[in-house]
C-alpha cells in the first residue's frame, strides 16, 4: 500500500476513467469526544466498466462498505488510506459507513474545548489531502462534484458549511443533551479540498452585500468568549469593498450563495478559502492592541481568500502543480484590491517590504524550487506552501501584469473565468488567454521565470570622469552556481542628491530612468554623461524581483543619512539591500544593527518597522560574531528601550518598540523596569499594558530567570483562556534553567499529546534563553529524535517539532556539522523531514558566513 500518499500519475489515471456526480455525507457529531460517525454515499460513473480504482479515507475503522448493492469485505478492501474498488460498473453507487477521529492538529476535523466555558468548537481544514479524514472521497482537485452534508449535533450549536445553513430539525436527546439535524442543500460542483464544516456554539454577526446577481448574505463568526473583541463592522467593510472590486475586475458575479467568515481556534495557517465558508486564524480577533501592520495584514488576508472564490474555487487547478498560480494570483489580486479599493493605498510598498523579503529568503535556501514546481505527489505539495509559492509567485505575476499590460491582463482573466467556470485548468490555459489578449509570446518568459529557481543579484559598475559624471555605466547580473539562470528585468534607477530640509538633510530624487536589462552585463548609455549622484538606487519603485547592491558612495550616503528618504519605499529598498549584504557576508552585522537603530526614530510605516525590528534581532543573535554578540545584543536592547521612551505617545511605533525591547533584553538590570511596567508603578504615556502586553513583559521576566511559578500562575488566573494557557507554557519554557528546557522537551518532543498551537508555544519558549549553554545538550538529542518524531506525528505537528526545537540560537559550526552529518545519512527519509532539517541547516550556514564577515569588522 502507498501509505497516505497519492501520486500525480495515480490521480490522472483515476480521473481518466471516473466522473463523480455527487456525494451525500452524513455526520453524527454526538458520539463522543474522540470520534464521530461518518456515512458517505457517492455516485459516480466509470468510462471503462470492469476497471479497478480506489477511494480515499483516513478513519479509525469502517463498519460497512457497499458498492452497487454488494457488501465488500472491509478487512480486504480497506487499508491505510484507501478503499479498493474492483470491477466497477458504468454507473456506481458506493456507501462507506465509518468512524472518523477528531484531531487537535488543525488537520481534518479539528476539535477544541474552550477552557473559559468548556464549550466544544469544531472546524475543518482540508487542504491539501485532508477531506478524506472526514468522509470517503476521491481526493484530487479535478474530480469535482456536488456535496450534500447532513449533520447531527447538539441543538444549541451553529452548523456552517458551503451551502446556506438550513433550519435544524429536532433529533432527540443524546447523553442528556438535545440534538438536532441540519440537512444542507447540494453545493455547486466543487473540489473536495474547499468543502467545509464548522460547528459549535459560535456567536455570529450578520450583514449582506449587493452583488451583480442580487443580495448575498454575509456572516462573521467567533467563539463566545471572544465576541467582545470581534470588530465585525471593520471586517464587513473590507469584505464589501472586495466584492465590488473583484466583480468589476473579473466581470463575473460572486459564484456562491452566501459568504461566511469564521475565526477558529488552533488554526495552522492564516486562512482557508472554503467555498462560501472561509476559516481564519483566531489571532485576527484582536483581544488586545496590535500593530497597524497586523491590522493591514488581516485586511489583506480577507481579500486574499475572497479572491479565491473566483480563482481557485470557480476555476480550479487540475493538479497541485499549479498551486503556485492559485496562491500567487490571490496574493496579486488582494494586494491590488487593497491598494486601489481600501485605505491601504501603500499596499504594494508593504508587499515589497514584507512578502518579497520572505521570497528572497526562501529562494536562497537549498530547498528552493521553480515557481511552477514539479508536484509528483501529495508529499511534495505539503512542503511547498512556502515563500516561493506565495510571495515570489506574486512578485513575478506582478511583473507579468506589467509585461503584458494591465488592460490585456484583465481582459484575459475575464475570458478565462467565462470559458472555464466550474472546471479545472492548467497554467497553459491562462497563458493562452494572456497571449491572445496581449499579443505577446509567453513561452520564453514562462521558461525563465516560472521553470527555474534562484534570485539574481544586480550591481552597478561604472567609471566617473574628472567632472564627476559617468563615463561608462553597466549593470551586472549574477546568479548562484546551483541556480545559474540569468533573466530579463525591467527596473527603475533612481538618482538621489543630498538637499537641506526643514529638519536636516534629506535625499531628493533628481533623476529616474526605467531600463530593460538582461544577460550578465547590460550597458546603459542613458546614464553616461549624467552626474554621479550622492545615492544611486537600482530597482527604485520596486518593479523587479532581484537583490540589489549599493555602490561604495551610495552605501556611505545611506549610512550617514538613515532618515534621509522622505518616502518609505526607497528607504525600505536601501534597508533591504543592506540586509541582503549582511546575510551574504558583504556587510558586518554590527553595522547593520546600528544602521537599523538609526533608521527607526520617526518611522511610521508599521510593516517596515516590524520587518526591521525582526531583522535587527536576527542580525544581533545569529549574524554577529560570538565575541561581539553580548555587546551588540545589549546595544540593541538599550536602544530599543530608549526609542520606546521617546516615541510618540500612544503610537504604533511606541507599542512595537516596547514589544521588541521586551523580546531582546538579556540584562538582569531590566527586571525592575519590566516589573514596574507590568505592575503599573511606571507608565509610558499613551501605552496601555493590556492582556497581551502583560504576557510579553512576563515572558521577558521568565527568560531572565526571575518570573516564579506563582507569578505565571497568577497571570494565567487573570487570563484563563486558551491563548493564556499557551502564553503561560511559553513563559515556563523560556526560563533559563536546565529543568525548564528538559520539561519543554519532554512535553512536546518526547510526548505527542499537545495541540498544534501548544507545541508552537512551548518550542518558542524552549528556543529563547539568555544562557545558550542550556541548548548545547540538545544538538545531539535533536538529531537523534528526528526520524521517530516525524513518523509519529501529522505533517503539521511534525513541522512544528522539527522546526521549532532546532537550537538556532547556538548558530555554531558544531550545530551545522551535526545537521550535515544527519542529512548525509538520511537522504531517504521523508521528504518533508529532510527539507525542514536542510532549511534549518541553511540558516546556520548563512549565519556562519555573516559571523566571519562581522569578525573582520
Amino acid at each position: 500500500m502507498p501509505g497516505k500518499n497519492l501520486t500525480r500519475e495515480e490521480a490522472a489515471s483515476r480521473a481518466a476513467i471516473l466522473h463523480v456526480d455527487a456525494y451525500d455525507v452524513r455526520l453524527d457529531l454526538t458520539t463522543g469526544p474522540e470520534t464521530f460517525r461518518t456515512v458517505t454515499t457517492v455516485r459516480f460513473t466509470c468510462s471503462d466498466p470492469g476497471a479497478d480504482s480506489f477511494i480515499d479515507l483516513i478513519a479509525d475503522s469502517a463498519q460497512r462498505i457497499t458498492l452497487n448493492g454488494t457488501d465488500l469485505d472491509v478487512a480486504e478492501v480497506f487499508a491505510d488510506s484507501r478503499i479498493a474498488l474492483r470491477g466497477l460498473a458504468a454507473e456506481n453507487e458506493l456507501t462507506v459507513d465509518a468512524t472518523g477521529r477528531y484531531t487537535n492538529t488543525g488537520e481534518g476535523l479539528h476539535r477544541f474545548v474552550d477552557p473559559v466555558d468548556n464549550e466544544v468548537y469544531l472546524y475543518t481544514q482540508f487542504e491539501v489531502p485532508d477531506s478524506r479524514r472526514m468522509y470517503a472521497v476521491f481526493e484530487q482537485p479535478d474530480l469535482k462534484a456536488a456535496f450534500s452534508f447532513t449533520v447531527t449535533a447538539p441543538a444549541h450549536w451553529k452548523v456552517i458549511s458551503n451551502s446556506p445553513t438550513p433550519e435544524p430539525e429536532p433529533a432527540g436527546v443524546a447523553d442528556g443533551v438535545e440534538v438536532a439535524t441540519w440537512a444542507f442543500a447540494p453545493t455547486q460542483r466543487i473540489s473536495s479540498y474547499i468543502t467545509a464544516l464548522i460547528a459549535g456554539p459560535y456567536d455570529e454577526v450578520r450583514d449582506e452585500v449587493q452583488t451583480r446577481k442580487g443580495v448575498v448574505p454575509l456572516g462573521v463568526f467567533c467563539r463566545k468568549s471572544l465576541t467582545q473583541h470581534l470588530d465585525a463592522d471593520n471586517i464587513f467593510d473590507c469584505t464589501k469593498k472586495g466584492f465590488a472590486f473583484f466583480e468589476e475586475e473579473f466581470d463575473q458575479p460572486y459564484p456562491f450563495e452566501k459568504y461566511d467568515q469564521i475565526f477558529t481556534p488552533e488554526y495552522n495557517m492564516g486562512a482557508m478559502e472554503n467555498a462560501g465558508a472561509v476559516t481564519f486564524v483566531e489571532v485576527y480577533v484582536f483581544r488586545s492592541k496590535v500593530s497597524e501592520a497586523k491590522i493591514e495584514r488581516r485586511a489583506l488576508t480577507i481579500l486574499h481568500e475572497l479572491a479565491h472564490m473566483w480563482f481557485g474555487n470557480l476555476v480550479t487547478m487540475k493538479w497541485w502543480d499549479d498551486l503556485w498560480l492559485n496562491e500567487s494570483f490571490a496574493e496579486w489580486a488582494s494586494t491590488t484590491c487593497q491598494a486601489e479599493a481600501t485605505e491601504w493605498t501603500s499596499a504594494w510598498t508593504t508587499f515589497g517590504t514584507s512578502e518579497k523579503a520572505w521570497a528572497y529568503t526562501q529562494d536562497q535556501l537549498s530547498s528552493t524550487h521553480p515557481i511552477a514546481a514539479d508536484m509528483r505527489h501529495l508529499e511534495d505539495v505539503e512542503v511547498n506552501f512556502d515563500g516561493i509559492t506565495y510571495a515570489k509567485g506574486a512578485s513575478v505575476l506582478k511583473q507579468l501584469v506589467a509585461y503584458v499590460g494591465r488592460e490585456p491582463f484583465v481582459a484575459a482573466l475575464r475570458e478565462y473565468f467565462r470559458k472555464h467556470a466550474w472546471g479545472n485548468t492548467t497554467l497553459a490555459d491562462l497563458l493562452g488567454e494572456l497571449e491572445k489578449a496581449s499579443g505577446r509570446e509567453l513561452t520564453a518568459w514562462s521558461r525563465l521565470w516560472l521553470e527555474t529557481a534562484g534570485v539574481n543579484t544586480l550591481r552597478p559598475v561604472f567609471e566617473v570622469d574628472a567632472d564627476g559624471r559617468y563615463s561608462s555605466f553597466v549593470i551586472t547580473q549574477s546568479a548562484t552556481a546551483e541556480h545559474p539562470t540569468l533573466r530579463p528585468h525591467r527596473i527603475g534607477i533612481g538618482r538621489y542628491a543630498v538637499r537641506p530640509g526643514d529638519a536636516g538633510d534629506v535625499l531628493e530624487r533628481v533623476g529616474y530612468d526605467e531600463v530593460d536589462i538582461a544577460d550578465e552585463r547590460t550597458d546603459l548609455a542613458e546614464l553616461v554623461g549624467q552626474e554621479q549622484p550622492d545615492l544611486l538606487l537600482l530597482n527604485d519603485d520596486d518593479l523587479a524581483y532581484g537583490k540589489i547592491r549599493l555602490d561604495e558612495r551610495s552605501l556611505a550616503t545611506a549610512l550617514s543619512l538613515p532618515r534621509g528618504f522622505t518616502d518609505s519605499l526607497p528607504r525600505s529598498l536601501v534597508l533591504g539591500a543592506t540586509w541582503d549584504m549582511t546575510r551574504d557576508g558583504e556587510m558586518p552585522a554590527r553595522d547593520f544593527v546600528r544602521f537599523v537603530l538609526e533608521s527607526l526614530p520617526g518611522e511610521t510605516d508599521s510593516t517596515l518597522l516590524r520587518v526591521l525590528l525582526g531583522q535587527a534581532s536576527t542580525a544581533a543573535r545569529l549574524y554577529t560574531a560570538p565575541e561581539h554578540r553580548a555587546e551588540t545584543g545589549a546595544l540593541l536592547a538599550t536602544s530599543l528601550r530608549a526609542l520606546a521612551e521617546s516615541a510618540e505617545a500612544g503610537s504604533d511605533a511606541q507599542f512595537q518598540l516596547v514589544e521588541a525591547w521586551a523580546a531582546a533584553t538579556a540584562d538582569a538590570a531590566d527586571e525592575a523596569r519590566l516589573r514596574a511596567l507590568l505592575s503599573g508603578e511606571e507608565a509610558l504615556e499613551g501605552l496601555t499594558v493590556d492582556t497581551e502586553l502583560r504576557w510579553t513583559l512576563l515572558k521577558a521576566l521568565a527568560a531572565l530567570g526571575v518570573a516564579t511559578d506563582a507569578e505565571i500562575d497568577a497571570e494565567l488566573d487573570r487570563d484563563p483562556t486558551a491563548t493564556g494557557k499557551e502564553r503561560a507554557a511559553e513563559a515556563r519554557a523560556a526560563r533559563p534553567t536546565a529543568e525548564a528546557k528538559a520539561q519543554a522537551w519532554a512535553d512536546a518532543v518526547e510526548q505527542n499529546v499537545l495541540s498544534n498551537q501548544m507545541v508552537e508555544a512551548v518550542s518558542a519558549g524552549f528556543r529563547r534563553s539568555t544562557d545558550l549553554s542550556l541548548l548545547e545538550p540538545y544538538v545531539e538529542r535533536y538529531h537523534a529524535m528526528l526520524v521517530d518524531a516525524w513518523a509519529e506525528r501529522s505533517v503539521a505537528i511534525g513541522e512544528r517539532v522539527v522546526g521549532g526545537f532546532y537550537p538556532f540560537s547556538l548558530a555554531s559550526q558544531e550545530l551545522k556539522d551535526a545537521s550535515d552529518a544527519w542529512l548525509a545519512t538520511h537522504a531517504d527519509a521523508a521528504p518533508g523531514l529532510v527539507r525542514t532539517v536542510a532549511e534549518n541547516r541553511d540558516t546556520i550556514s548563512r549565519a556562519l558566513v555573516a559571523q566571519e564577515r562581522d569578525r573582520r569588522g
